[in-house]
């Protein structure tokens, strides 16, 4: 990879994840041992690569497939087909946050307030779902299960909360604008609330799929300011316009994963199509009849007719096109951007996402974490004790929580001050966006989900 990148771990075989640092990692400042005298305050600084080496043993140990999972079609296969009803199983509070222009955003808080009360500092995991999923998908709760978990059980202990896309996992449509890979504002927001809620605890941003690019924009567009203390991001598309050509133009992705997704996409709106209705006049309303039609569609078809028109505010929606839509919601080109702790973990046989961008622009905070197995969002194995099938990937994730978590010292930030305008929290500044808490959405049992949809997509 040239001068840009350094590949730390020379793997022993292929079931090792590949590393990939810049030439000269970050430093952070970690918790220093407990002394006293001339030295108690300074906080000793390790680099990215030292910090992740110490606490993360799992990304330099192996990732074995089943047999019967060799490839990234049947991983891929497996996290839409599989049932992980009895695993992982998360309940969550929901609240509803009513956004500026409208739109309603549905944060799902584990755990629950009835089952356990906790400090006002515990650290807290921000998550974002993938393309229509929500806080009931197993790759969401294979995560937050095991980050949420109290100590004492073999858990680190944390708050998790899930930002729920407009309309997703039972969220209300309240107007015609959706989301897309681009769209940061509504993750902004969400996490001003949160963070307006919980001023005492650290903030970690956990994405997958969608949501993984939706957090990559937010933190370059953040920078320095970034309330999100770290970032994790799991099987980000990147490339969006070279995704969609190897979905367009291979003939087995245009016909599974492209079709899939955007059935997905279709389905979704279906059910809001009475919510829809009542803005007859916007685009969205107008093609609704073709979207919910039984004509095949693709997914670059459905996003040339509804994502670049209402996938985010305007400007810049809407697009000329879908393929102007794509280049701008790519996140390889503003990886350079992030000022904060980042962790990508990709699979290399992910038939959704072609192409990785390991040399990060050469940030010293980026870290890639490479398997030639895993398939979009799957990473399974089988655990050898029990004979379970689960999915590896959780385990390098939970290691990371903990150590950014915990051994992470956070210095000061830019970050701007919050205040409440007219019943809307906004930063100081910045008045184009804001939310407020508009009610309870009741209690979410995070193992019913979305019927109809092909989970993991």
């Amino acid at each position: 990879m040239g001068a840009l990148v350094s590949q730390v771990w020379a793997a022993r075989s292929s079931r090792v994840p590949r590393l990939y640092f810049a030439v000269d990692p970050a430093k952070v400042s970690v918790k220093a041992p407990a002394v006293t005298g001339s030295d108690a305050d300074e906080q000793p600084k390790e680099s990215l690569d030292a910090f992740i080496a110490a606490r993360c043993p799992s990304l330099y140990g192996d990732f074995s497939p089943p047999w019967w999972l060799f490839n990234g079609h049947l991983q891929t296969a497996y996290a839409v087909m599989g049932d992980f009803s009895k695993i992982d199983r998360v309940e969550y509070d929901r609240s509803l946050l009513r956004t500026l222009d409208g739109g309603t955003i549905g944060l799902d808080s584990t755990p629950p307030a009835n089952e356990r009360t906790l400090p006002d500092d515990t650290p807290i995991v921000v998550a974002l779902h993938g393309l229509t999923g929500g806080s009931h998908e197993s790759y969401v709760r294979a995560i937050l299960a095991p980050a949420c978990t109290p100590v004492e059980q073999g858990g680190l202990g944390y708050r998790g909360i899930v930002v729920n896309f407009r309309g997703c996992a039972g969220v209300p449509l309240t107007t015609p604008q959706m989301y897309s890979a681009g769209h940061t504002d509504d993750i902004r927001v969400a996490v001003m609330h949160i963070a307006n809620r919980y001023p005492k605890a650290r903030l970690l941003g956990i994405g997958f799929s969608l949501g993984a690019n939706v957090l990559t924009r937010y933190l370059a567009e953040e920078g320095t300011q970034s309330r999100l203390a770290a970032g994790c991001v799991v099987a980000c598309p990147w490339d969006c316009s070279k995704n969609a050509a190897g979905l367009e133009h291979q003939w087995l992705h245009r016909t599974v994963y492209g079709k899939a997704m955007a059935q997905n996409l279709r389905r979704l709106l279906g059910r809001h199509a009475n919510e829809i209705a009542k803005f007859p006049e916007h685009p969205l309303a107008k093609t609704l009849p073709e979207v919910l039609s039984n004509k095949p569609m693709s997914l670059t078809q459905f996003d040339a007719i509804v994502t670049r028109v209402v996938g985010g505010s305007s400007p810049p929606f809407p697009f000329p096109s879908a393929w102007d839509y794509y280049v701008w919601a790519s996140s390889h080109e503003v990886l350079p951007n992030i000022r904060v702790p980042f962790l990508a973990l990709n699979a290399e046989d992910d038939p959704v996402v072609q192409v990785l961008p390991v040399e990060a622009g050469g940030n010293p905070y980026v870290v890639f974490a490479v398997t030639e197995k895993g398939g979009h969002l799957g990473w399974f194995e089988t655990v050898q004790s029990t004979g379970e099938v689960r999915r590896w990937v959780s385990r390098p994730i939970v290691q990371w929580l903990r150590a950014v978590g915990e051994d992470l010292v956070v210095g000061d930030r830019q970050v701007g001050s919050l205040h409440v305008v007219d019943g809307f929290l906004k930063e100081v500044g910045r008045d184009d966006i804001g939310c407020k808490e508009v009610e309870s959405g009741g209690h979410v049992v995070g193992v019913e989900g979305e019927a109809g949809l092909f989970a993991g997509l």
